[in-house]
C-alpha cells in the first residue's frame, strides 16, 4: 500500500547510517556525531509514529476532493498522468519547502529538519512532528482535484522523500555535470542546510533542481557550509527539538501587544521581531551590504 513506502525503506535507513558512519570513523571525517545521529534517529522514529495518524487526514483529504470535486477522470495507468504527477508533486513541494522558510508558522515544524550541525545521512530522518497539524499537506490537493488519483499523489510525494535520503551526505561531492543541471544532489543541499549567509534561504528542491533555476533561489556550492540553524538549538532531546519553535513562538505570542505584532510572530518570516532585537534573512543580507 502507498503510504506504508517509508516504512518499507527504514531498514536500508538504518543500515545505510550505520555504514556511512563506520566509514567517516575509518577515515577520520568530522561529519559524523553519535549523540547528534541518535537525535536524528529518534526524530525520524517519532515522525513515523505520528505521522500513522495525521497522515491519515490527508489521505481523507485527498479522497474526498478526489471522489466529490475532481474536475477530470483520468485512467489510473495512463502513463501522462504520471508524469504529470510527477512534475506537479515535485513543483507543489518546491513551493511548499520555500515557504516553510518564509513563514514562520510552517517553519516551526520545518525547522526540525535542518537542526542538525552535522550534515550526514542520519540527518535526512530529522522530521517534523508537527507538519501534518500545520495543514501542509492542504497544498497537494489541487492535484485530485484535477483528477490525480491520491494513491498517485501519495506515491509521488514519498518517492520524493525517498530520494532526497541519498543527497545527505558529505561523501559525494559532485555529480556529473548533466545531472547536476537537472537534479537535486548533495551537492546542492548541502548549500540549503548551510547557515552561511549566502546559503540560506536557497535549493529548495525535492527531485528537479530546475525550479530552483527558474524561480531565481539556484546557489552553487562554493565553499564546504557550515550546518544547522543561525542559533542553534543546544540539545539531543528530541521532543525538545520537535516542539522548540513552537514553544518559542507561543513565548512571543504572549508579549504581543497588537494584532501587528500576532500576525508577525505567526506568519511573518523567520526572525521576524517588532523591535528589530531579531534578524530575518533578508534583513540580515541588507545589513551585510552596508558594512
Amino acid at each position: 500500500m502507498t503510504p506504508q513506502l517509508i516504512l518499507y525503506a527504514v531498514p536500508f535507513f538504518l543500515i545505510t547510517v550505520l555504514f556511512e558512519s563506520w566509514v567517516a570513523y575509518k577515515q577520520h571525517r568530522d561529519f559524523i556525531e553519535a549523540k547528534d545521529s541518535l537525535t536524528s534517529i529518534g526524530l525520524g522514529l517519532g515522525n513515523l509514529a505520528v505521522g500513522t495518524i495525521t497522515k491519515g487526514l490527508a489521505f481523507v483529504t485527498y479522497f474526498y476532493v478526489y471522489d466529490h470535486w475532481r474536475v477530470a477522470d483520468f485512467q489510473f495507468n495512463w502513463w501522462p498522468v504520471w508524469i504529470f504527477a510527477f512534475l506537479g508533486e515535485d513543483f507543489t513541494y518546491y513551493w511548499v519547502h520555500r515557504i516553510s522558510h518564509e513563514i514562520r508558522f510552517y517553519w516551526a515544524s520545518h525547522m526540525v529538519h535542518h537542526s542538525s550541525p552535522k550534515y550526514n545521512l542520519a540527518a535526512a530522518l530529522r522530521q517534523t512532528w508537527t507538519g501534518s497539524i500545520t495543514g501542509g499537506f492542504i497544498f497537494w490537493a489541487w492535484l485530485p482535484l484535477v483528477g490525480v488519483h491520491p494513491f498517485i499523489v501519495f506515491f509521488f510525494q514519498q518517492t520524493s522523500l525517498l530520494y532526497q535520503y541519498w543527497i545527505h551526505t558529505e561523501f559525494i561531492q559532485k555529480m556529473p555535470n548533466w545531472f547536476e543541471q537537472f537534479f537535486n544532489t548533495p551537492s546542492h543541499h548541502r548549500v540549503h542546510h548551510g547557515t552561511d549567509l549566502d546559503y540560506l534561504d536557497t535549493n529548495y528542491a525535492g527531485v528537479l533542481i530546475i525550479w530552483d533555476r527558474i524561480f531565481g533561489s539556484f546557489k552553487a556550492e562554493e565553499a564546504r557550509p557550515n550546518y544547522g540553524l543561525t542559533k542553534q538549538i543546544e540539545s539531543y532531546n528530541p521532543a525538545k527539538i520537535a516542539f522548540y519553535e513552537w514553544v518559542q513562538i507561543g513565548k512571543d505570542l504572549m508579549h504581543a501587544k497588537s494584532v501587528k505584532q500576532v500576525f508577525g510572530y505567526l506568519f511573518g518570516p523567520p526572525g521576524w521581531s517588532d523591535d528589530g532585537s531579531r534578524l530575518t534573512v533578508e534583513q540580515m543580507r541588507a545589513l551585510q551590504k552596508k558594512k
